[in-house]
């Protein structure tokens, strides 16, 4: 048995691993900031709504 080869192998199994977990954390943190703008965008339109309630409540359209 390779001694050396297994040892290499197991290093670059750790090493892929640690990658593949800082990635998802990156990604994780990214979809947490998208999804707090929209809370935001969605929280404003709503405030919007709240002054103003007849802006946006009629939708003309003609074919």
């Amino acid at each position: 048995m390779d001694i050396a080869g297994v040892s290499t192998a197991l290093s670059n199994v750790s090493l892929n691993s640690k990658i593949g977990t800082a990635v998802l954390a990156k990604a994780l943190d990214t979809e947490e900031a998208l999804g707090s703008g929209i809370v935001e965008m969605i929280d404003a339109a709503a405030m919007e709504r709240s002054v103003n309630p007849h802006i946006g409540s009629n939708f003309d359209m003609s074919v």
